[in-house]
């Protein structure tokens, strides 16, 4: 695919929260240099760094990205995540585990493959961090070759400005 075709191509960027947005148990600066913020998301407190926000908030005005909620969270994610810590989330997709938390695979890739059949998108990026706990889903992707970027970070750190990085230079 020529890079300017690549570049106009929409990205489906399947998010997950816990742990990538939200990190289990956060010490110590971010990633990004600063504290960690607390919010009260309604349902739970949530530590997040607001610079993430804003890169995401920013990546999800990429004319090729197309935003996917993609954890337990579920609707709660747009429903109160999103305004208590400020990302632009509200409107994106939600993909359920209802139906699919049945079988023996992990739900989350049933959903996303399902998602990605109808979204019709050629490339995606995963951000989950149990993806590296996750045989199937590595097998799954590594078969997808240059279709699939997977970042599965620390969940004591969450998404870093690298993991950013990669999804702005793999969006073109």
């Amino acid at each position: 695919m020529e890079s300017a075709e690549r570049a106009a191509a929409p990205v489906s960027i399947y998010l997950d929260v816990d742990g990538v947005v939200n990190p289990f148990s956060p010490v110590g600066t971010t990633e990004w240099g600063g504290q960690w913020t607390t919010a009260d998301a309604g349902i739970l407190e949530v530590a997040f760094a607001p610079e993430l926000v804003a890169g995401l908030n920013d990546l999800a005005r990429h004319p090729a990205a197309r935003f996917v909620w993609l954890t337990t969270w579920e609707r709660l994610a747009p429903e109160f995540l999103c305004p208590a810590i400020g990302l632009k989330g509200e409107d994106w997709p939600v993909l359920s585990s209802q139906g699919w938390d049945q079988g023996p695979e992990w739900w989350k890739l049933v959903a996303l493959q399902k998602d990605l059949a109808a979204a019709g998108s050629q490339r995606i990026v995963w951000l989950d961090d149990q993806l590296s706990r996750e045989s199937d889903a590595r097998s799954w992707a590594e078969y997808q070759h240059d279709r699939v970027l997977c970042i599965s970070p620390d969940p004591r750190k969450g998404l870093s400005p690298s993991h950013l990085e990669a999804v702005r230079k793999y969006l073109g």
